[in-house]
């Protein structure tokens, strides 16, 4: 993640237009390395290196910047740019001397006056860098990180500090409390189990994002656990009136399928008591138990368990078909009863006669 870091430099000279701004060509960064403060007060080295600052990223950086009165609580953007901008730097940045220069106009009238006034002759930048940790040697000075991807985001006038006109360090990093050495501009505060810290604008402005998203995907878990238990709801809903339906359409049958399935009964009960006799009670018998029945009177060895109803289907049609050939008969000698004369049963038949009667009245 990058950071922000502030450098300063004094102003030695400026030019005022023809319209009263104020020009100002001046280094706003060099190598070297640099001490930063932690929370704890011990301090860390950070090396700006040649190939960092003076990398096309960083020159270019430098060019069409706002300058500010002081350091923004937060990044310049386009969005806040009118804010915050009391000038714009040119597009000459270069190197010059081992430092990194571009001139720059300020445009408003009462930051021009503290410039002429001397309150605030330093230039700061504010910049965004990756922070390396990566211990080594420049110039004799011992180091521990690296500043790489150095982008600068804006340059501040600000109050005279302690390091004169050399570059200087301003403020910390974001991993750390930040200490202000001066440039009129409270550093924003980030509260931690109840505990307000001071942090860079950078890491406020990103703790705050993480904040936003982390609230948007609670909210958006509470969102999607309501709708799925009203999904499941309906979706159980929905299986239920499924097994309804189809329980309903089972136990209604059509007036045809009715008709046949008495037709049905009425034959097998029929053909059955041929087999049976008049002592067999068929009252609450399935079709299944009146087919064994039968199969076991003519068969008394033959056991149905486990047997599938095509199998028994088959075994009783086979058994009524060869005992017609054989003349088979329970109701009197060598005499097989088929139906068709049959009046016994009479709560079946007589279910039967209503059926037919109640369709014939439509």
């Amino acid at each position: 993640m990058k950071v922000q870091r502030f450098d300063k430099v004094m102003i030695m000279d400026y030019q005022e237009t023809a319209e009263g701004y104020l020009t100002v060509d001046a280094p706003i960064t060099r190598p070297g390395v640099f001490p930063y403060q932690r929370q704890d007060g011990t301090i860390q080295m950070e090396a700006k290196l040649p190939d960092d600052v003076f990398s096309d990223l960083t020159i270019q950086s430098a060019r069409s910047k706002a300058v500010t009165d002081g350091h923004p609580s937060e990044p310049v953007t386009l969005s806040n740019h009118s804010q915050y901008a009391k000038g714009l730097s040119h597009t000459d940045s270069r190197v010059e001397n081992s430092m990194l220069k571009v001139s720059l106009t300020v445009t408003d009238a009462g930051l021009i006056d503290k410039i002429k006034n001397g309150d605030q002759r330093e230039i700061s930048i504010g910049f965004l860098s990756d922070v390396v940790s990566e211990p080594g040697t420049y110039n004799g000075d011992s180091y521990e990180y690296a500043q790489r991807n150095i982008d600068i985001n804006h340059i501040a006038i600000v109050e005279q500090g302690r390091a004169g006109p050399e570059v200087s360090i301003r403020n910390d990093s974001a991993a750390w409390q930040l200490k202000n050495d001066g440039g009129g501009s409270e550093m924003p505060k980030y509260k931690i189990d109840g505990k307000e810290y001071e942090v860079d604008p950078v890491v406020k402005s990103r703790l705050d994002a993480l904040e936003a998203q982390k609230d948007s995907a609670e909210n958006k878990a509470k969102d999607y656990d309501a709708l799925q238990g009203r999904y499941d709801a309906l979706e159980a809903d929905y299986k239920n009136a499924k097994t309804e339906l189809e329980d309903a359409k089972k136990q209604n049958l059509s007036e045809d399928e009715l008709d046949k399935k008495v037709q049905e009964r009425v034959e097998l009960v029929s053909g059955a008591k041929s087999f049976l006799g008049d002592e067999y009670d068929f009252t609450g018998k399935k079709e299944r138990e009146i087919k064994e029945a039968v199969i076991q009177k003519v068969k008394p060895d033959f056991k149905g368990d486990g047997k599938s109803d095509e199998y028994i289907n088959a075994f009783y049609d086979a058994t009524v078909e060869r005992s017609k050939q054989d003349g088979f008969s329970s109701t009197g000698e060598n005499h097989l009863h088929t139906g068709g004369s049959y009046t016994g049963d009479s709560d079946l038949e007589e279910k039967r006669k209503k059926r037919l009667n109640l369709r014939d009245s439509k």
